[in-house]
C-alpha cells in the first residue's frame, strides 16, 4: 500500500468518525485571505471538502487538519465574512501569550457578545462556543481536528 493509498483510507474512516463523535454540528473555520482574517460558518458537508490528512507528530499516527489550499479558501468565501484585517490579527497574536488559534478562538466568540477562556474540552465533550443552543468548534488554518490515536480510541 502506498502512503497515498493509506491516506486516502484513513480519511475515507476518520471524517465519519470525527464527525459522528464530535459534539459540534457547525464549524467556524477562520483563514487569511489578501489582507483580510475570515470566518466561515460552515456544517458537515463543507467541512469534508476543505479537510486534509497529515502526519502527526509523537507517534500518533495520521491526522486531520484544517490547512486550505487557496482554492478552498476561495470556497470557503461563499461562506465567510470578514473578521478583521490580517494586520490587526498579527498584532494581536504578536501582542498575546496565545497562539493564532486561540487568539482566533478568542475574536470570534468575544464576536457573539461571549466572554472567552482558554479550556481543553475534548471535542467529543463540547463545541468550543455555543451559540443559539448549536454547539460551534473554531478553527484557524493549520489546526489539526483529530489524530489517528485519538480516533482509535473512540471504537
Amino acid at each position: 500500500m502506498t502512503t497515498e493509498t493509506s491516506r486516502i483510507e484513513f480519511r475515507a474512516w476518520a471524517m465519519p468518525t470525527y464527525k459522528k463523535a464530535s459534539a459540534a454540528s457547525r464549524y467556524a473555520l477562520g483563514f487569511t485571505l489578501n489582507d483580510s482574517v475570515y470566518v466561515a460558518y460552515v456544517g458537515d458537508d463543507e467541512l469534508d471538502q476543505v479537510i486534509t490528512v497529515d502526519r502527526a507528530s509523537r507517534g500518533a499516527g495520521l491526522l486531520l487538519r484544517f490547512k486550505p489550499t487557496r482554492a478552498q479558501k476561495l470556497f470557503l468565501l461563499k461562506f465567510a465574512q470578514v473578521l478583521c484585517s490580517k494586520s490587526l490579527f498579527e498584532s494581536e497574536v504578536n501582542a498575546s501569550k496565545y497562539n493564532a488559534g486561540e487568539v482566533f478562538e478568542k475574536m470570534v466568540t468575544e464576536s457573539f457578545g461571549q466572554t472567552w477562556v482558554k479550556d481543553n474540552i475534548p471535542f467529543t465533550e463540547a463545541g468550543d462556543i455555543e451559540v443559539n443552543g448549536e454547539q460551534i468548534q473554531i478553527k484557524f488554518e493549520r489546526a489539526s481536528l483529530a489524530n489517528e490515536r485519538q480516533l482509535m480510541a473512540l471504537r
